[in-house]
């Protein structure tokens, strides 16, 4: 674990420290826009079996970065192993997404639910986490990850994806109460193991509220907003000697960005629909921000993409605390010779000392 780490900028940027240009990552990086990806899988025969063998989950967690300049690489897996870890019947339907045979809708489904051990119904992320760390062997930070509890619960009360989110908006007005107890698990759940991922090597982890846009400001401040602070407040802060920063994505937050930098987090995800230098406003310097091209922008021609870039980098200005990103993640009929003129443009953007 005590490899040096030959570049950092990544963890320097999370924590506001001065880096000479802005490190890159992007969300879904190891994935089907890749052909290493589609015959690793075409290999493996399915999502599920891939997130759940440690040596195909280093594989893919590798080959975007084995491929492209990144900054950082990001754990292969899925915010959806918790509640698979909760014996709910997760299963990935082809063209269709995951799909929960088991989903939770009543006080007595949440009764059933326990805090899964990472040691023990997770170790297989907990042993890709250690041995992507081996592998990476300090070129560049590895990245755990979660879903938010809320985010989470959609899927589990849903029972998979969802348009609406009527069936879990129905739990939260006909009985808050419980759903307030399965988020409780979930956060308790989330606590655990993102802190396993950092014991076992991760040097920065993200929590993922794709779906906390969908409420209502009152709503989303109690049903999502409360337990990632509760899941912040608890994280490892420390380890290998150095500082490990946290980073929090609600997708559609825009608006919440000021509330969300108080919760105590090193960086704010933000989308495409907030302009960087509007959101540097709402943070008030009080928190790194990660993002935020849109991912369309990624099928523009090559000039268009890199003025779109440079427009991005530019919203933020030179001061530190800036991980470039996209808006959310990329698409699966993305072409790698766009990531990799992506990645060489924010690259060749050196920062004017202030």
């Amino acid at each position: 674990m005590n490899v040096v780490l030959k570049n950092d900028l990544l963890l320097r940027a999370l924590l506001r420290e001065p880096t000479p240009r802005r490190p890159i990552w992007l969300m879904r990086q190891a994935g089907r826009y890749l052909p290493e990806y589609r015959a690793t899988r075409a290999r493996a025969g399915g999502f599920l079996q891939m997130c759940t063998n440690p040596e195909i989950a280093c594989e893919i967690t590798l080959q975007p970065v084995d491929r492209f300049p990144l900054d950082a690489a990001i754990l292969f897996s899925d915010i959806l192993t918790i509640p698979h870890a909760m014996n709910l019947g997760l299963e990935f339907e082809a063209g269709e997404g995951p799909r929960f045979e088991r989903p939770v809708r009543s006080a007595a489904d949440i009764d059933k639910l326990g805090v899964p051990d990472p040691g023990r119904e997770l170790k297989y992320v907990i042993d890709a986490v250690s041995l992507v760390r081996r592998e990476l062997g300090g070129r560049v930070p590895l990245i755990g990850f979660a879903g938010s509890p809320w985010t989470v619960a959609t899927y589990m009360v849903e029972g998979g994806g969802s348009k609406t989110f009527g069936v879990i908006k129905r739990m939260m007005y006909e009985a808050p109460r419980d759903l307030h107890r399965l988020l409780e698990v979930l956060a308790k759940s989330t606590i655990q193991y993102l802190n396993a991922q950092i014991a076992a090597g991760a040097q920065a982890v993200m929590l993922f509220d794709t779906w906390g846009g969908v409420l209502t400001p009152a709503q989303y401040e109690e049903f999502s907003l409360r337990y990632m602070a509760e899941v912040i407040d608890a994280l490892t802060r420390q380890a290998d000697g150095r500082r490990v920063p946290n980073i929090v994505f609600t997708k559609g937050g825009g608006a919440w960005l000021k509330k969300i930098a108080a919760i105590g987090c090193d960086c704010l995800g933000v989308d495409w629909t907030t302009d960087l230098a509007t959101a540097q406003l709402a943070v008030d310097g009080r928190v790194a921000l990660q993002g935020n091209l849109d991912p369309a922008a990624l099928f523009a021609t090559p000039e268009v993409l890199r003025a779109e870039t440079l427009r991005v980098l530019a919203s933020y200005g030179d001061g530190p605390g800036h991980v470039f990103n996209l808006g959310h993640g990329i698409t699966p009929d993305v072409d790698p010779e766009r990531v990799a003129l992506l990645v060489a443009t924010v690259q060749s953007h050196r920062l004017v000392p202030a």
